[in-house]
């Protein structure tokens, strides 16, 4: 049996939620997120509290069932609190700044790189001291933890960091594993 798709989904208050078919839906002042779930799947809502369950007992079924638990439960704490991934730019003269809603990258190219967020995902640029030095910050925030896990990814691979100096655009918390540089002899 899963694990995960016992456990019930406990909703805020100032989240509404919904199942209409096969689709879960969850509101709130932030925004919606509609969730497509498989017919195997029954999805049931008590007052607060959003359980999953399935009559299936074969393997794929029961992985659908901790899957389908798991995107309820975050599209839920979305709406209520929201996404956030933090990336740091490590590199001398490497710059981030927002314009309106565009990511405008200076990373050591010819020109800078203009990143356009999709829907429902907004970017802070800032400052920060990490370990006595100064660190550009980008922060991609949203309420749909998928798109904002595949921005920060899209912007991190226009730079992954290099493994000799440490230089390029890595996750907060990140190690970056470093090699040796040339030996002389």
């Amino acid at each position: 049996m899963s694990r995960i798709g016992k456990q019930p989904i406990q909703v805020p208050k100032g989240v509404t939620v919904n199942v209409a078919g096969n689709v879960f839906s969850a509101k709130s002042s932030k925004g919606e997120l509609k969730v497509p779930f498989s017919q195997r799947m029954t999805v049931t809502v008590d007052g607060d509290t959003v359980s999953v369950a399935t009559d299936g007992t074969d393997k794929d079924t029961k992985a659908l069932w901790g899957l389908t638990r798991a995107l309820i439960n975050n599209a839920v704490v979305g709406v209520n609190e929201g996404w956030s991934k933090v990336l740091e730019l490590r590199g001398v003269g490497y710059r981030a700044q927002v314009k309106g809603k565009t990511l405008d990258l200076n990373i050591g190219q010819s020109h800078p790189l203009e990143i356009e967020p999709p829907a429902g995902v907004t970017f802070e640029a800032a400052q920060e001291n990490i370990d006595g030095e100064n660190v550009q910050v980008i922060k991609v925030n949203g309420i749909d933890k998928q798109a904002v896990g595949d921005v920060a990814a899209k912007i991190r691979d226009c730079k992954p960091p290099e493994p000799y100096k440490g230089k390029g655009i890595r996750y907060r918390g990140e190690y970056v594993r470093r090699k040796a540089g040339k030996a002389t002899g």
